[in-house]
């Protein structure tokens, strides 16, 4: 077993690709109207952007634990890094919204490959009594990371240029790649079981089509057959891979997973949340810049609230778990992305934006809490054997739905637009698209009253 610090340093190092890839993730938010102007191109339509990137993590992520025990965790994370800093650069030089689509695309391959595998190594070198804690520590990186976005990205396409969002990735990667040769243990499975390519691409070309239908009905576009027949193959290669999986007993996508209670809680209850965490950081710096008028710098600058709340709330999160217990907190703290949205949806244009600090400093506690109580409850109960098969059905699942959260902030944004009949979003857009993505995050109430009372019980320390 190895030694608490040496757990301690291999979080760490897991926490930096993750920091990494949660960055690249959302840096680019503030950044769309720039991007719009440089390719010539609508607003809306520039969150493309952003879907292409999950599209990429969607796919390849549930062969990202088989790939793992297949070829060895250090080295499919050395050559997700690698990918993940070309196609960086390759973004930064994009002169076309359809080639930088293409690279986040490839890029988010990097990614998927990246994040997955670094938290599996993280679980089976952790001891149980450990996790929340390391956990806890590991997760902060990912609440600063879609945070910090909008404040990096608004200061550098301000004050230099949409394209350096790319460049900062060439630093981190490197020392990523570093400190992976020199700590990273190379650990596989000795007689892995075979690999379910035909999974691969059923699976795969299943979220790929579905995440390209979402796409396009969020922002009116393509015609009627084109949307019916993306849905329609997406739907189908999906019900085959679900025919497929059932008679494997190492699916890529083991859906027997959800039999157990935390980790289909966590699932459920996780979704909700992330469709908003995933909205939020499309719609705020949106609608304090063209709803309110702001620079990229200066909507930054408010949304660096959130991620102080964050930070301010990490250590105090194993206390919380351990005085209340996981389902209590859960439940008191699931509607918290539908007051943010409410409160949001209230302000009009030309009213003091002043009182969103102390707000977004609140939501960013609330987020910090939540998603570290998720990340951990999800394994609880989880044997060490099907470790694996969890962390890459937890991420897939986790990247669908931020993916499904920028959609429908998008689409409620041009819902409404068409119904008004705007050509750019109005308050009245943004009040729709704020109250759209709050209601659907209030699912993760019922969700987490699902939860036994002592769940986790052994995670947290919390005492009958």
């Amino acid at each position: 077993m190895p030694s608490v610090s040496r757990v301690h340093l291999t979080a760490l190092i897991v926490a930096s690709m993750l920091f990494m890839e949660q960055l690249d993730g959302t840096i680019l938010s503030t950044a769309l109207p720039s991007i719009a102007n440089s390719l010539q191109v609508d607003t809306v339509a520039t969150s493309v952007a952003l879907t292409s990137y999950i599209i990429g993590l969607a796919i390849f992520i549930p062969a990202s634990g088989a790939l793992a025990d297949r070829l060895g965790s250090r080295t499919v994370l050395t050559g997700a890094i690698i990918m993940f800093v070309s196609c960086s650069v390759a973004c930064a030089s994009a002169h076309s919204l359809l080639f930088l689509a293409c690279m986040r695309t490839l890029q988010g391959i990097g990614g998927a490959l990246m994040v997955p595998v670094g938290r599996l190594v993280v679980l089976r070198s952790t001891p149980r009594e450990e996790l929340l804690r390391t956990m806890t520590w590991m997760m902060l990186p990912a609440t600063l990371g879609p945070l910090l976005g909008p404040v990096v990205g608004g200061l550098i396409t301000t004050y230099l240029s949409w394209r350096w969002n790319f460049y900062l990735n060439i630093p981190v990667g490197i020392i990523g790649l570093i400190l992976t040769r020199r700590f990273i243990p190379e650990v596989k499975m000795e007689q892995p079981p075979p690999f379910d390519l035909k999974g691969l691409l059923l699976a795969g070309s299943g979220l790929a089509f579905l995440s390209i239908a979402a796409e396009l009905i969020s922002h009116n576009e393509g015609t009627t057959t084109l949307l019916l027949v993306l849905l329609g193959a997406g739907g189908s290669l999906m019900g085959s891979y679900g025919r497929h999986a059932s008679s494997l007993s190492t699916p890529l996508l083991d859906f027997r997973l959800l039999a157990t209670p935390t980790f289909r809680i966590s699932v459920m209850g996780g979704a909700a949340s992330r469709i908003a965490v995933g909205a939020f950081p499309f719609l705020i710096p949106t609608f304090l810049q063209i709803g309110a008028g702001l620079t990229a710098a200066q909507s930054g600058m408010i949304t660096f609230a959130a991620p102080v709340g964050a930070i301010a709330m990490r250590p105090w999160v194993p206390a919380l778990l351990k005085r209340w217990g996981f389902r209590k907190v859960l439940m008191a703290n699931g509607g918290s992305a539908a007051i943010l949205a409410s409160i949001i949806a209230l302000f009009q244009h030309g009213q003091t934006l002043w009182p969103l600090y102390p707000i977004l400093f609140a939501a960013g506690m609330a987020q910090a809490t939540q998603f570290s109580a998720y990340n951990t409850i999800a394994y609880a109960d989880i044997p060490a054997t099907r470790m694996s098969a969890a962390t890459s059905f937890y991420s897939t699942m986790q990247q669908l739905m931020l993916s499904l959260g920028i959609c429908i902030a998008a689409g409620s944004l041009t819902v409404s637009c068409l119904l008004h009949k705007h050509a750019e979003p109005r308050g009245a857009d943004f009040t729709a698209a704020f109250l759209t993505v709050g209601l659907i995050s209030l699912l993760a109430v019922p969700a987490a009253a699902a939860l036994s009372p002592t769940a986790g019980a052994t995670l947290s320390g919390k005492k009958d």
